[in-house]
């Protein structure tokens, strides 16, 4: 974060200072848990239903942040405000206002926003300081605590922004004021909020709408809904996907050793084939928007594939593959789900499978949220799936899971096996009885299902589930 005293935080954030700590500096990072204390940085406290943030705002203190932000005194150098949300979101505004020559790029979509992004990073971060998510913080808190990162030589800013409703993502925009805004696609995460796909699509059309006339806008040439978007906004628009007309043009995609995918990326008469470090095909589509964009912004066609070639997954729990002491392979990708991101899922743990000769394939399965009345029919439909191709083992865990366990049997063509498990530890202690070396396991469901520890015992050879922060 740019060095500021409390006076100036206050200003900028309409709040007032404990008598006396008007010189106390910040320069670290913002941050939320008092466990993780950023040296010299700010304790952002949020008055939770369960958790007092101002509760732990001396832990943090002592543990080197400079002060805290928060909405009263909590007996240490402070900022008081009356909407700490609020705050936080002026106070990110403020910091980027003073960065000279920085870019900010937004990028949406129901599905590959974290892996894109990852991507984006590593590539803009290869040419200049680039500030960019460290998980997913899409939200009216991550957003500004991303933001806040920057520095005076910050170049780039890469925003990933989701949305529980219409009006989320203009919101957000209107907080780090993107010159770019990447959509990659209109799907079906968060049904139950938007009702259908055309108001996911008013929704993520947001953020096109905010950029300047001298902005940019990224768009998929593969998905009607977002290409759409381009009467939206009077910035330039750039396109990209597999259709010929696109500006940068995705092609002849297979899958190599390992599930990492082969492509070919064509842009201004310039083409390349390059493998990437990811896992699953639909990754290439990723790699074709991080790739647009970053074209977009003025890199040059052989740097931005060069950056591509190397770039490996950042965030933890999204395909990560591993191989336990025991000779499984695990998949897990069990940080979140949507019926578009599950479908990417089980067909990459059948790729995985097939190109090591066959293998036994699991699927480790839980509840997909917020889908709203589609839940039932999303289900059903990727229980289907499962059993259409031709997965070894289906194991769903909860009871929000169990239609893609019933439908999955009600195929009567699929030899494979299914379980029903209550909770994960009774899945991992089936799965213990089950899995031999050399057998593929995809664990995923959306994070309130908990499965990343299952993921984690599994890989650890462990006869029991280890504590993880999701557990806390």
């Amino acid at each position: 974060m740019i060095s500021m005293s409390l006076a100036e935080i206050a200003d900028a954030v309409g709040g007032r200072v404990s008598p006396g700590d008007e010189a106390v500096l910040v320069e670290g990072d913002a941050f939320l848990d008092s466990r993780f204390p950023s040296v010299h940085g700010l304790f952002v406290a949020f008055a939770g239903e369960r958790v007092d943030g101002h509760d732990y705002a001396r832990a943090a203190v002592d543990g080197g942040a400079s002060a805290v932000l928060g909405s009263r005194p909590v007996g240490a150098p402070a900022v008081v405000v009356d909407d700490v949300q609020d705050a936080i979101g002026r106070l990110a505004r403020h910091v980027l206002s003073r960065v000279r020559d920085l870019t900010v790029i937004g990028l949406t979509g129901s599905q590959g926003k974290t892996s894109t992004k990852d991507m984006l990073a590593v590539i803009l971060g290869d040419a200049a300081e680039t500030v960019a998510p460290t998980e997913s913080l899409n939200n009216e808190i991550g957003v500004p605590l991303t933001a806040l990162r920057v520095t005076e030589q910050t170049r780039y800013l890469v925003v990933e922004m989701g949305a529980r409703g219409l009006g989320h993502i203009g919101y957000l925009a209107g907080i780090v004021r993107p010159s770019v805004g990447l959509v990659l696609n209109v799907g079906v995460a968060h049904l139950g909020e938007f009702g259908n796909q055309e108001g996911i699509a008013a929704a993520k059309g947001e953020l096109v709408e905010s950029l300047p006339r001298d902005g940019l806008a990224v768009l998929n040439a593969d998905d009607e809904r977002v290409l759409a978007m381009a009467a939206r906004t009077d910035a330039l628009v750039m396109t990209f996907g597999s259709r010929e007309a696109a500006d940068v043009l995705l092609s002849d995609v297979r899958l190599g050793p390992g599930g990492h995918p082969n492509l070919r990326l064509t842009w201004r008469g310039a083409s390349t084939d390059l493998t990437l470090r990811y896992i699953g095909e639909h990754q290439a589509t990723n790699a074709a928007a991080a790739a647009a964009t970053a074209l977009g912004v003025g890199l040059g066609f052989d740097e931005v594939m060069a950056s591509l070639r190397t770039a490996m997954p950042l965030s933890k729990w999204r395909m990560d593959v591993a191989t336990s002491p025991d000779g499984v392979v695990v998949i897990n990708d069990a940080y979140n789900a949507n019926p578009d991101s599950m479908r990417a899922g089980v067909k990459a743990l059948v790729d995985v499978a097939g190109l090591r000769g066959g293998a036994r394939t699991f699927a480790v399965l839980g509840e997909m949220l917020e889908l709203g009345d589609a839940s039932g029919a999303e289900h059903m439909a990727l229980g289907r799936l499962v059993a259409g191709l031709g997965i070894t083992v289906l194991v769903t865990v909860g009871a929000g899971a169990r239609p893609i366990h019933d439908s999955a049997l009600l195929e009567g063509s699929w030899g494979g096996t299914a379980w029903s498990a209550g909770d994960p530890a009774e899945a991992l202690a089936r799965l213990r009885g089950e899995l031999r070396r050399g057998d593929v396991v995809l664990v995923k469901a959306s994070r309130a299902a908990g499965l990343e520890g299952l993921a984690a015992a599994l890989l650890a050879g462990q006869e029991r589930m280890t504590r993880t922060d999701h557990d806390r």
